[in-house]
């Protein structure tokens, strides 16, 4: 039972909009961070918000705006997601040369993030007044959650970020200029703010106001604290194990706090099955259409299935797809033009047929078209309602299976917790039932927005595949030695991230087990924005410096081994 994905039908509350008047460009740009969804006249000169500023908003509707900033905008799927993170994972392959215009990209994640510091400082600053009751309690600790997330998703992608004095400018104008935080020091604050987080939540306390009304603006888990504090916890466990070859002290007794004491974690599997928690945001529940996920694949176009995964999902290439073990290889792809299972090569040679096609059009949602692929459509592509169902294909955060395979990992090297090989093959084992029994719970609950057509109905699902057939293969009693059960479960847990492939990244550039065609990964971080280049000047100056570059080859904190 997935106990996430609640039917309510209540709509995520608009916005609150804010005006504030400045008389320089710089200034301007610098406080557009505070802003909610707001437009901006060309020169930034205007900015269409209201006057009285955050006092006319309350704490809900602001903490609105941020489960609302999770939500992956078009741009970022588009030009990260789509044109370098799918590519440089190798969770799929690029068919086409790509766009060439990441800093759209860049921009969009920069103002995805800064527009939404000054609504957490200003929810700060709210909560230092407030008293210290268990209500109280649980809206910081939500609020500190949600900026951990973001966070580390932001640092992960550009290394040192502006973050101790970001977010203050509407507050005082002389923090307009913030400084860039040490990626190491931002990774250790956030740890500690999950932990206190965690033990900040109270999830038997009795439900009053003001904490009744702000939890009625929670789309994220539906007012379920002690989901809250288990996706803390989990939290913790991802960015412990990420900085473990960095700092394993630190990350050893994060890792042992969690596990040894027994501290609630999304669950994947049990031992009465299926328990598939997780943190992802359901459109449907949340009361929104996820109309840019299609707009994204449909206008670029360019992916397709990459010889490597299928090597994965598949033990041979036989296009009628006879030799397939994983069935998720039907969930996240389909058959090409001629109803063939066939794979783009990862590493493209010379005389490569082009892609062709146009499989992620929306003609396909026309009741009678869905057969209709496109002419020369000669690859397998990304399974048409992963990327075209609005309503109820979800966005993910984390999922109880990765935990597992978090907890697997550190009992195999033996991180936090001493070395134990069967507590690691027993997460390993939960964690592949609890990804396969997650995806099918997905594709089974997934449905086109304009035809109703259901996943099933138009495409069935063989029954002879499971995570038994998975394990068949990839179990870890076939491992010839510990790298090889260690490079099973990141090939599992890379499997698992395949829509969420900033975290797949970040698991490549992490671990060179992986499997991989072609060279090794050398693509570590995004650039930084040209806006901070233009209005941020000697901090970013003085960061790039100390990082030695900002371009794709300088390697993050955690991987600068």
């Amino acid at each position: 039972m997935i106990t996430k994905h609640k039917e309510d039908k209540v709509q995520m509350l608009p916005q609150v909009s804010i005006k504030w008047r400045f008389r320089t460009a710089i200034a301007l740009f610098l406080v557009v961070l505070a802003l909610f969804n707001s437009s901006c006249t060309k020169d930034f000169e205007e900015i269409n918000t209201n006057p009285q500023g955050f006092t006319t908003a309350n704490d809900g509707a602001l903490f609105n705006s941020l489960v609302q900033s999770l939500v992956l905008t078009g741009n970022e799927q588009f030009y990260i997601n789509n044109d370098i993170l799918y590519k440089q994972s190798q969770l799929a392959a690029l068919a086409t040369d790509a766009w060439g215009t990441y800093s759209i990209g860049t921009s969009e994640l920069w103002k995805n993030y800064y527009e939404k510091l000054p609504v957490v400082r200003e929810l700060e600053k709210r909560f230092s007044a407030y008293p210290s009751t268990a209500g109280y309690n649980n809206m910081r600790a939500m609020v500190k959650i949600i900026l951990a997330y973001k966070t580390f998703k932001m640092t992960d992608l550009f290394g040192d970020i502006p973050f101790s004095e970001a977010g203050y400018g509407f507050q005082n104008i002389e923090m307009l200029h913030p400084k860039y935080d040490l990626q190491r020091d931002i990774y250790l604050n956030q740890l500690e703010s999950l932990k206190d987080a965690a033990d900040l939540i109270n999830d038997t306390a009795t439900l009053v106001e003001p904490f009744k009304t702000f939890i009625s603006f929670d789309k994220l888990f539906t007012g379920d604290l002690l989901l809250w504090k288990k996706f803390a916890n989990s939290l913790r466990l991802r960015y412990a194990m990420r900085m473990a070859d960095k700092e394993p002290a630190i990350a050893g007794e994060i890792v042992n706090d969690i596990i040894t004491n027994k501290l609630p974690v999304l669950d994947g599997f049990g031992l009465a099955g299926p328990v598939l928690e997780s943190a992802c945001i359901w459109p449907a529940s949340a009361g929104f259409k996820n109309t840019s996920l299609n707009w994204s694949f449909r206008e670029h176009n360019g992916l397709r299935m990459g010889s490597n995964l299928w090597h994965q999902l598949s033990n041979g290439d036989d296009p009628a797809g006879n030799d397939i073990i994983d069935p998720r290889a039907y969930i996240f792809f389909e058959t090409n033009g001629d109803n063939q299972w066939v794979a783009f090569p990862q590493v493209p040679p010379a005389g490569t047929p082009s892609a062709g096609g146009v499989p992620y059009g929306e003609h396909r949602d026309d009741m009678g078209n869905f057969t209709i692929k496109g002419s020369n459509c000669n690859y397998s592509f990304f399974n048409y309602f992963l990327i075209r169902d609005e309503d109820f294909m979800p966005i993910i955060l984390m999922t109880g299976a990765e935990v597992h395979f978090l907890k697997a990992e550190a009992y195999i090297r033996g991180i936090g917790v001493g070395q134990n090989l069967d507590e690691g093959d027993n997460e390993y084992m939960n964690g592949v039932n609890a990804s396969v029994s997650w995806w099918l719970y997905v594709a089974n609950h997934s449905r086109l927005p304009l035809s109703g057509a259901k996943f099933t109905d138009l495409l069935p699902l063989p029954s002879s595949l499971s995570a038994s057939t998975v394990l068949n293969r990839f179990g870890s009693w076939n491992a010839a030695n510990d790298q090889e059960r260690l490079a099973f479960l990141y090939t599992q847990m890379w499997i698992d991230l395949f829509r969420q492939p900033w975290e797949a990244y970040a698991l490549c550039r992490r671990t060179n087990l992986l499997p991989r065609e072609g060279d090794a990964i050398n693509h570590f971080r995004l650039p930084y924005p040209t806006t901070e280049v233009e209005y941020n000047t000697a901090n970013w100056s003085e960061a790039t410096a100390r990082q030695g570059g900002s371009d794709f080859s300088v390697r993050m904190w955690w991987n600068s081994r």
